[in-house]
This record gives structure tokens, sequence and C-alpha cells, in this order.
């Protein structure tokens, strides 16, 4: 049988190559993550759902420790590594752990610069448009473009999706046509952070003091 892959379920889905700060507190997940850093090995990032977990994710290792607290919890650094798929999951540990497939990209035809440059368009009008974003600058030519240009996005759905398609090609279509929607939703739930206070009931009606 191969060796149970820890999993770690978490409101965030992990790509290959990023960086996800991590702060680790449960007793369960400190000993969980203290092995996986002792041993060098990996453990499984997988989305959290209402209900349970998706069944693919991408494993992680630890790259560095930030801080040691003194009752044992830690602020950390982990680099996405493989992603997978699970077949069967093991609750023997207080923590889950599963039987995984690792997969990789199966489109393997030259993405075209074209394609490339119009998905880089779409997230540098989603950076200029949301003054909070602070990613980097993407590697244009990078073969998994599409996971730097999406690690930023406030939509765990449609991350989850890009995580578990196979063709570097779809990710990057699927993501310069989720931009522009996007945006205009992400635009909106401002606007309506600062509108809504101003509405309803509890004020004072014009014309009385």
């Amino acid at each position: 049988m191969s060796r149970l892959l820890p999993l770690f379920p978490l409101q965030l889905v992990a790509f290959p190559g990023s960086a996800i700060p991590l702060h680790i507190f449960e007793e369960r997940y400190k000993e969980m993550v203290g092995e996986a850093e002792a041993r060098g090995t990996e453990f499984g990032i997988v989305l959290a759902k209402e209900g349970g977990i998706v069944n693919a994710g991408c494993t992680v290792v630890v790259e560095e420790v930030l801080r040691r607290y003194p009752d044992g919890r830690f602020d950390m650094i982990a680099r996405g590594r493989r992603r997978f798929e699970i077949v069967s999951l093991d609750q023997e540990k207080e923590y889950l752990r599963g039987e995984v497939r690792f997969f990789d990209d199966e489109d393997e035809a030259p993405v075209t610069a074209e394609l490339r440059r119009r998905a880089h368009e779409a997230f540098d009008r989603i950076r200029r448009a949301l003054p909070e974003s602070k990613d980097a600058e993407p590697d244009v030519n990078h073969p998994l473009l599409s996971f730097q240009l999406a690690q930023g996005l406030e939509d765990l759905d449609f991350q989850n999706m890009l995580q578990r398609s196979r063709s570097e090609a779809e990710r990057l279509r699927m993501f310069a046509d989720f931009a522009d929607g996007y945006l205009s939703r992400r635009l909106y739930a401002e606007k309506m952070k600062h509108t809504a206070p101003l509405n309803g009931s509890g004020h004072t009606p014009a014309g009385i003091s």
C-alpha cells in the first residue's frame, strides 16, 4: 500500500510553486506539520467546503518557519509541489490522511504567445482596478503561468477548477474569460461595502434635527 498523505483542509487552494503563509495552532496540525518539517516530507492542502472537502488538492513542503510561539504555535511559509486526486480517506489519526493519485498536465501542446498575452492583460486589469492586490509580477513565459495569475483571486471555486485542469492552454483561456466578470463582481462588492451603511433604517430623515 502506498504511503498515506497527511491532509490539511483549509479555506484556500494551493498551486504548484505558490507560497502559502500558514499559522499552525491546532494540536493535530502542529503534530502533522511538525513531522513534515522534521522529515522534509509533503502534506496535502485540500479545499474545505461545507460538509466536507473536495477530492483534489496540492501537496506542499515546509519552506520556512517564520516564528515559533511559547505554546507551540508557529507561523510558516509552505511551498506548493504536486497536484493530486484523493482515492480514499483514512481517519485513524487525529488528522485526515488519504491515499492519493498524483497528476500533471496531459495536454502538451505549446501555449501561443497571443493566449499568454491575453491572460496577462486580464491579470493587469484586475491588479490595476483592485488596489489591495499585491501579487508579484508573473513570469509570462513560465510553463504554469495560469497558477501565478490565479493565486491571488478571491474565488475558491474557480481556483479549484483551475487546479483540476490538465491543460495550461485551457487554464489560461478560462482565466482570461473569467477575469472581467470577476472584476465586476469585486468592484460591485466594494461599492456596496461603502454605500450599504448609508441606507436603511436608523438614520435621521432629511429635514429633521
